[in-house]
């Protein structure tokens, strides 16, 4: 075995540094979230107990953490169907050229490069001067799908760009409409990326703030609760709501990668018995 070279230290070294930087304040918050009843927000931690877990489901004095909780898990979900649905019609939709293609695409991606708090003052007045409710549900809605749908419209491209047609054109050959191709052959072959979309519009919506901020109306998502909670609540229970709002992430994101090993094992196990009947 040859001797590490120096230059092979230094750089380990560097990405440890790195990752200490990327999960050293989440790990910071997660350390403190385990004080004494008489803990406070800086080190030194006075005691460890779960004391402040138990006090974040007690009714809270400034807040309304549950119902913003709720709140974000519905925005979340109702986006990432959105997200995934219109990234695939799209992505279908530019597999061929067509008049105004490339207007449109730069139009799509400049929602990317525009500061999210002008987004959000946008989308709050043009319902409000429509005469709309200003509203999570609605405004918070289509505020956070400017931020999401060029994501997933940018992975579905990719995907598309080298899908391999010859799936579609034996479908079609053995007699399959064009809804059955895209149903048993196309989204089948995707469904990878189509999870990938999925998660990544989910967790873009539900720590989203910027464009949430002005869009929002009257109830808070859990975000801009948090927000609004560093202002009142001085004690540890606001980092307790953030590591279980960290672990809330990690078992979603776990969840998704399950369901896709479990997906691929399955397609794999049918592959081979099918294998073994010819």
């Amino acid at each position: 075995m040859e001797p590490r070279s120096r230059s092979f230290y230094i750089l380990s070294a560097f990405f440890g540094l790195f990752v200490l930087f990327l999960y050293g304040p989440t790990l910071t918050i997660g350390i403190l979230s385990f004080q004494g009843e008489g803990g406070g927000l800086t080190f030194p931690m006075r005691g460890v107990s779960m004391y402040w877990f138990y006090d974040l489901f007690e009714q809270q004095a400034v807040g309304d953490i549950w119902g913003s909780f709720r709140r974000s898990i519905v925005l979340g979900l109702m986006v990432m169907v959105t997200t995934v649905v219109v990234s695939v019609i799209g992505g279908l939709a530019f597999r061929k050229k067509f008049l105004g293609s490339g207007i449109l695409f730069y139009l799509i991606i400049t929602a990317l490069v525009i500061p999210s708090i002008l987004v959000s003052l946008g989308v709050g007045l043009l319902f409000s001067q429509s005469g709309l409710n200003v509203h999570w549900s609605t405004s918070g809605f289509g505020a956070q799908l400017t931020w999401t749908l060029p994501f997933g419209l940018l992975i579905m491209f990719a995907v598309f760009n080298r899908f391999d047609k010859s799936y579609e054109e034996a479908a079609r050959d053995l007699g399959a409409s064009p809804w059955q191709t895209i149903r048993y052959v196309v989204l089948p072959i995707i469904a990878p990326s189509l999870i990938g979309v999925a998660l990544f519009g989910f967790t873009l919506s539900y720590d989203e703030f910027a464009r949430t901020l002005l869009t929002a109306g009257s109830y808070n998502t859990l975000p801009l609760e948090i927000y609004g909670m560093t202002t009142n609540v001085t004690s540890p229970v606001l980092y307790a709501l953030g590591t279980l709002t960290t672990l809330f992430s990690l078992l979603i994101i776990g969840g998704v990668l399950t369901l896709a090993l479990l997906s691929n094992r399955r397609k794999a196990r049918a592959g081979s018995d099918a294998g073994r009947a010819v």
